[in-house]
């Protein structure tokens, strides 16, 4: 599924609506609806998440998995395999005490990482406590590695 038809809708009847105003309000409309569009991008991506997950839900053996390609969200249902090793606890779930960290990451990377969190259900910084804690388990796994 293209999500910039729907995005260019979505931009296209902001500017329809502003049409009724002045050339200022109708400029304003068309930089809103621009700089708008990404987001609108990963709201409907998050929208159609969690329509998969209530499909899962019903499907029992199977799941419905989205993901972006491009600009295209892209369904494919997948049979759920017996589980693996324990999924690291969220972000949520750990305890202890909270650091505050500056992350400088380029627009693009940070883009999509925003998307792969909003895939799963995420917040951005859930996702990358998740990546994170995940890197440093690979980390102490390998040679050398002493563990926690």
């Amino acid at each position: 599924m293209d999500l910039n038809a729907h995005t260019a809708r979505l931009r296209e009847e902001l500017i329809a609506a502003a049409a009724l105003g002045d050339e200022k309000t109708q400029a304003t409309a068309a930089a809103l609806a621009a700089a708008v569009e990404s987001s609108s991008r990963l709201v409907l991506l998050s929208a159609l998440s969690e329509l998969a997950a209530e499909i899962s839900t019903e499907l029992g053996d199977r799941t419905v998995h989205i993901r972006l390609d491009g600009t295209d969200a892209v369904a494919d249902v997948r049979k759920n395999t017996p589980s693996g090793p324990e999924e690291p606890p969220t972000f949520e779930e750990m305890t202890g005490d909270i650091s505050r960290v500056t992350l400088r990451l380029v627009e693009q990377l940070k883009s999509r990482a925003e998307e792969a969190a909003a895939q799963n259900g995420q917040s951005l910084n859930s996702w990358l406590s998740g990546a994170v804690s995940g890197a440093l388990r690979d980390q102490m796994r390998g040679p050398g590695g002493k563990g926690w």
